[in-house]
């Protein structure tokens, strides 16, 4: 529109008018004269209003999803770190019940075969003095450890000291190839000589060349004077393997340890030897062979020749 006195006046008015229309408006409240021009007017820019919200609700929608996804981050990191301390919690649990189950089974090896015991944890592995096979536990000198003390753990025998610190020692473990104990035969009495072999089983050579040996016999340690390094009776394994014999003054057998060295823990240094050999005491009891279940067996035999069928009686 070009800027002339006309348009002037003409903007005047139409201001003038609105002001007057909404001024009766107001006044007239519900019964407004300009009610329905308001009506007609909803009916005509509704319909464009609502394409326009529906259109412009997704963005608002992103919009409150990036304003809110700051607190739904945090909420998942909460629940995240809650969830790993849970876990870490039943770990340590397990961990806990699984290291008193150790402790138990030592204590109860140790009071079968009357052993004082000081109780030590496994520091370290690996090797060391050039021993092949060792373990480093945290007691030594300060707790009453000296050198060549029998050490075990609740399966039976895992080594000896070979060098004491004043609060660490080393233990050079059964299955070193240059770990070498006198045994004895359970029940029979047997004795022989167990060589380490790393990570194979053992290799026992009895010294009586026709000793009876079976799969499944098991061996203690047979002790050394003055208790030093084994005390007597502690479990090492259990036979596997007999070799043939050939006449030969000794005989090997091969012997499957207890003790998994791979995963030692809590053992226990035999500070005080046992007043009496404990023999045999110190071995669990065996399981018991399963019964067999007994068989009912049935035997049908053929039965006599039918009978005629019975005729009825004459009246």
């Amino acid at each position: 529109m070009r800027d002339t006195r006309e348009s002037r006046l003409l903007l005047v008015l139409l201001i003038a008018i609105a002001f007057a229309l909404i001024t009766v408006d107001i006044r007239a409240g519900e019964e407004s004269p300009v009610d329905g021009a308001r009506q007609a007017a909803a009916a005509v820019f509704g319909p464009v209003e609502e394409g326009v919200a529906t259109a412009v609700d997704p963005v608002a929608n992103a919009i409150g999803a990036v304003r809110d996804s700051g607190e739904r981050h945090n909420r998942i990191a909460m629940l995240e770190r809650e969830n790993a301390a849970l876990k870490a919690k039943l770990g340590s649990e397990d961990q806990t019940r699984s290291r008193i189950h150790e402790l138990d089974e030592m204590l109860k090896r140790a009071g079968a075969g009357q052993y004082g015991i000081k109780g030590a944890e496994v520091i370290a592995i690996g090797a060391a003095q050039g021993f092949s096979w060792t373990v480093t536990i945290d007691a030594g000198s300060k707790d009453g450890i000296e050198r060549d003390m029998t050490v075990l753990n609740g399966d039976g025998l895992v080594g000896r000291v070979t060098t004491v610190g004043p609060d660490t020692s080393t233990v050079v473990l059964a299955n070193d190839p240059d770990f070498t104990v006198g045994t004895r035969l359970e029940k029979t009495g047997e004795l022989g000589f167990a060589t380490g072999q790393g990570d194979r089983a053992l290799s026992v050579q009895m010294l009586n060349g026709k000793a009876k040996v079976s799969p499944g016999d098991r061996l203690v340690t047979f002790g050394s004077r003055g208790n030093k390094p084994f005390v007597p009776g502690v479990p090492i394994g259990e036979v596997v393997k007999v070799d043939p014999s050939r006449g030969d003054l000794t005989r090997t057998v091969w012997v499957r340890p207890f003790v998994g060295f791979s995963r030692l823990d809590i053992v226990g240094v035999v500070v005080m030897p046992p007043r009496e050999d404990p023999r045999d005491a110190v071995l669990p009891p065996k399981p018991e062979a399963p019964k067999p279940t007994p068989t009912v067996t049935v035997t049908v035999t053929p039965s006599g020749a039918a009978s005629p069928l019975a005729q009825p009686a004459d009246d």
